[in-house]
């Protein structure tokens, strides 16, 4: 199954993270199909940075989010969309 899920990029205690598109069965840090955006916890509020056209793309194909993900698509609006599409 593909998932939408977060790749840990930062150092030690200075998390950063890129949201990806990966096969569940790959590691944390492993193999990715395609990167479609970036979340940063350590700003005041934090950054969340997708694009919403490949986010909608994978979502319409398929792709189930993790939890974390889930609620950054939730906030931003685009699992709505996705669903919208789906349905049109």
């Amino acid at each position: 199954m593909v998932r939408i899920r977060l790749r840990r990029i930062g150092a030690k205690h200075r998390p950063f993270y890129r949201i990806v598109v990966a096969d569940q069965r790959t590691a944390r840090n492993g193999k990715v199909i395609e990167e479609i955006g970036t979340y940063d916890p350590l700003q005041d509020p934090p950054e969340i940075k997708i694009n919403e056209e490949s986010a909608v793309k994978w979502l319409r194909n398929g792709a189930q989010p993790s939890e974390a993900v889930a609620h950054m698509l939730n906030t931003r609006g685009i699992t709505e969309k996705a669903k919208a599409a789906a349905s049109a």
